[in-house]
């Protein structure tokens, strides 16, 4: 009965850690919402939306997020948003592919030229695609 006990014990060490990572891995595909990297700690999303409403849920959430905004410019293809969080400088473009679907890019400069925050580039991506959800649910709601 021992040597059951610890073959099933030692059986579940193994292959527990095994799982863990299975679904480690797929939570972390799951989380992040279709956001593309580059090497260079450039985040990118296209959503199928129109540029205006993009730019309005992208400027809520920076508000929500208690990033200034110091500067915001149309631009001839959507907008430009400069913000600022602490030590980093955050660039958001918002580039209208069609009258229904805008990628989004951002980057988020820390410190000198070369240092990047992907992490918080991918946050503000997943945050303004959160408050575009819940834009929609209220006004579904509303209806």
């Amino acid at each position: 009965m021992h040597i059951l006990r610890a073959a099933v014990l030692v059986w579940a060490l193994f292959s527990v850690p095994g799982c863990a990572g299975v679904a480690l891995t797929a939570g972390g595909i799951a989380g992040s919402t279709g956001v593309n990297h580059t090497l260079s700690g450039i985040a990118y999303k296209t959503f199928a939306t129109p540029v205006d409403e993009l730019h309005f849920a992208t400027l809520k959430t920076l508000g929500r997020l208690d990033m200034e905004v110091s500067e915001d410019k149309e631009t001839a293809s959507g907008f430009e948003i400069l913000a600022l969080a602490r030590d980093r400088k955050i660039e958001i473009e918002l580039e209208a592919l069609t009258s229904k679907a805008t990628r989004m890019r951002v980057v988020v400069k820390k410190g000198g030229i070369f240092f990047k925050d992907a992490a918080t580039a991918t946050e503000i991506i997943i945050q303004t695609a959160e408050t575009m959800a819940d834009d929609a649910t209220k006004k579904a709601a509303q209806r």
